[in-house]
């Protein structure tokens, strides 16, 4: 047998372009791409009507763990991950403790080995208190790179002047990720806030508090020739801005900021409430005309679970944060069905692009030598999103109810049948992303 594993007669989207192909994997990494016999490997499984893309990698997620393991954990949100056709995630450091040292860092790749039941990576906070251990840090097994808070969110992990932002900055040598909003505006504008509407959010944390906050970065970036990656980009300003200066900044945007808008805080309430916010449909559709004109970059879900008991708290008591790793691709493919995105660009903001920014190793293309990690969806299957589907330990997603047309059938994982048709059909084996920027030496 030459495979352990072959997909057949599915339609592939790679380098080549899309066509039906067929996918031998060996050892977990993908063998061959063309046209097999079914007795040239130990299992087969028969795509035919499918469409096989790269594995989709999400990287931003919140999966709360340590510190808040009663709304998620490592085991509970990679579930909700590979449930939704992900294969590789990053993690936000903003746990309890911080991860903000070798020693936070390392406990959570041991939680994740074996436990999780896709790949990860994790990201380490920057503060002013370890920036001389930045250089260190970045390049730790296990590690996506260093994740600032120019704007307070869930967390204590909130660095604000452009003196510890400059600090962090100069010691990065891998492209940092920042959650930009002026925190010195958000301060000043707390009393905009109307108790128990939900629908002054967006007014608080208003457009300019986080163009404001991103200007400041790309100045500072620029005077310390760093890499920077601006998260969840929620203003068409932004968009513009950001336009000009992509030889150093790249932009991630979400699917909560393509799909809904400031009317959905009156069906949705605090369901709704995100920090930076969901805006009107004005901003919704010019990030939109960034995905097209590949201004933005890739995609992120920022899955941030909270309980349906604190998320019912009266503004502003409330929470922000919602799910979203399960339900980034279906969403993401009912947008494609209605031609508002095309097939190769969705790959190349979920697989390509998060390989290409971060410069991950061996993942994010359907090539001989790379992972066989895969993402199998249908494209004409229509299915009703519930909270019944949702795995995240807090049960319940904001697109409860929605149709949507394409979903994903399958999840494979360095070879491995993780999820299929909706079952979790292999034990997990979710191992540390590596980065060409700090492989391991070998032994």
């Amino acid at each position: 047998m030459t495979f352990d594993l072959l997909l057949r007669n599915g339609t592939v989207v790679n380098q080549d372009g899309v066509g039906r192909r067929d996918i031998g994997i060996r050892d977990g990494r993908i063998a061959g791409i063309g046209t097999f016999a079914p007795t040239e490997a130990g299992e087969t499984i028969d795509c035919a009507g499918l469409t096989v893309l790269p594995g989709v990698i999400d990287t931003q997620v919140h999966f709360r763990e340590p510190g808040a393991t009663h709304k998620e954990d490592l085991e509970t949100g990679s579930r909700a991950a590979v449930l939704g056709g992900v294969t590789g995630v990053f993690e936000m450091p903003n746990t309890k403790p911080l991860t903000t040292s070798a020693e936070t860092l390392a406990a959570k790749v041991a939680a994740g080995t074996d436990r999780m039941h896709c790949d990860f990576a994790f990201w380490v906070g920057g503060t002013r208190q370890n920036v001389a251990d930045i250089a260190e840090l970045e390049r730790l097994p296990g590690a996506a790179g260093i994740k600032v808070f120019m704007g307070s969110s869930t967390g204590d992990l909130l660095v604000e002047d452009d003196e510890g932002i400059a600090a962090i900055l100069s010691a990065t040598r891998r492209r940092a990720a920042f959650h930009s909003e002026d925190e010195y505006r958000l301060n000043e504008r707390k009393p905009l806030r109307v108790a128990g509407d939900p629908r002054s959010h967006p007014v608080w944390r208003d457009v300019e508090a986080a163009l404001s906050s991103t200007r400041r970065l790309v100045a500072i970036a620029r005077a310390q020739g760093a890499r920077i990656h601006v998260l969840h980009v929620s203003t068409g300003e932004e968009i513009d801005f950001l336009a000009a200066h992509k030889d150093i900044a790249s932009v991630e945007v979400t699917p909560h900021h393509l799909t809904l808008d400031d009317s959905a805080y009156v069906s949705l309430g605090t369901l709704v409430q995100m920090n930076p916010p969901v805006r009107s449909a004005v901003h919704r559709d010019r990030i939109w005309r960034g995905v097209v004109e590949g201004v933005a970059d890739i995609l992120g879900s920022d899955h941030a679970p909270h309980t349906l008991e604190e998320k019912a708290k009266p503004y502003p008591d409330s929470p922000s944060g919602m799910t979203g790793v399960q339900t980034l691709v279906p969403t993401m493919l009912d947008h494609v069905a209605a031609g508002r995105l095309t097939l190769q660009r969705f790959v190349d903001m979920t697989s390509a692009g998060p390989a290409r920014l971060f410069g991950i190793a061996g993942k994010g293309r359907i090539a001989v030598g790379y992972d066989a990690d895969l993402t199998v969806v249908d494209l004409k299957r229509r299915m009703t999103i519930d909270n019944r589907w949702i795995a995240s330990r807090c049960g319940w997603t904001p697109y409860d109810g929605k149709t949507v047309t394409g979903w994903p059938i399958g999840t494979i994982v360095r070879g491995r049948r993780v999820m299929w048709d909706g079952e979790l059909v292999t034990a997990s084996t979710g191992r540390p992303i590596l980065f060409t920027e700090a492989l391991p030496k070998e032994a």
